[in-house]
């Protein structure tokens, strides 16, 4: 895995794989640079949804449930998500207007 993902990426030796066996199978934990972020993750999550359909059939082939953690770079300046309250407080705060 950690050869796929440094191909993809532009500062391979960013790249941090953690691998981690429990009761509940492997987690791969990821790292790398913030810039690559983009393309790890891919138009609409499809690249991460890839390495992680490769990841399971790996698995599966050794009988082991495999997961993949992307962690998020420190200071990403992503949004934070809204709770579902507050959504139904715009929507509501729309409809008076």
């Amino acid at each position: 895995m950690e050869d796929l993902i440094k191909s993809l990426v532009d500062n391979p030796q960013d790249v941090k794989i953690v691998r981690k066996v429990d009761e509940m199978g492997v987690l791969m934990t990821l790292d790398v640079n913030p810039a690559d972020m983009g393309k790890i993750i891919g138009r609409q999550g499809n690249t991460a949804k890839a390495i992680r359909t490769l990841l399971r059939v790996v698995g599966m082939k050794h009988n082991a449930r495999v997961n993949l953690k992307i962690n998020e770079p420190v200071g990403s300046e992503r949004p934070a998500p809204k709770s579902a309250a507050a959504g139904m407080e715009d929507v509501m705060n729309d409809l008076k207007n």
